[in-house]
C-alpha cells in the first residue's frame, strides 16, 4: 500500500493481481487496484479528471498515458473528512509494471482548481516475487 497527500487530498493505493483474468502464456497480467481519496482540508472537493501513466515494465520502457473524466464514471464530491474509495484495474503485457498519475480537482468553496499527485505503484505477478 502507497499513500500520498497533496494540498489536503491523502491519496492511498492498494493493488490485487488477478490470476483468474490473467494468462502469462499470452503475455496478459491483470491488476485490480483500490484508490482511496481523503479529503484532508476544510473544504469539500470534487475530483474533474484523472491522467494516469502506466509502464508495462518497472523500468518505464514501455509507457500508456490515459486521460479521462472523473473515475469509474462518477466526478465524486467529497466533503471534509470523508473519503470516496473506487476499484478498478489494468492489464499489463509483462509480470511487472508500475503506474501513477494524477487527478484534477477543484476546491468548491473557492473554486479554484488543483492537482493531486497519485502516487507510483508497483504491479507485480506474485510469482516474480520468489
Amino acid at each position: 500500500m502507497v499513500q500520498q497527500v497533496t494540498e489536503g487530498v491523502s491519496i492511498t493505493v492498494e493493488t490485487f493481481y488477478q490470476p483468474e483474468q490473467s494468462n502469462p502464456l499470452n503475455s496478459e497480467f491483470l491488476h485490480a487496484y483500490r484508490i482511496t481519496i481523503e479529503n484532508l482540508s476544510s473544504n469539500p472537493v470534487q475530483l474533474l479528471s484523472r491522467h494516469w501513466y502506466i509502464s508495462d515494465t518497472f523500468f518505464g520502457t514501455d509507457v500508456r498515458e490515459v486521460e479521462g473524466e472523473g473515475v469509474v464514471g462518477e466526478q465524486p464530491i467529497i466533503q471534509p473528512g470523508e473519503s470516496y474509495q473506487y476499484i478498478s484495474a489494468a492489464n499489463l503485457r509483462s509480470d511487472i509494471g508500475k503506474m501513477y498519475g494524477t487527478y484534477e480537482m477543484e476546491n468548491l468553496f473557492n473554486k479554484s482548481k488543483f492537482t493531486v499527485s497519485i502516487p507510483e505503484f508497483p504491479l507485480v505477478a506474485p510469482f516474480k516475487m520468489n
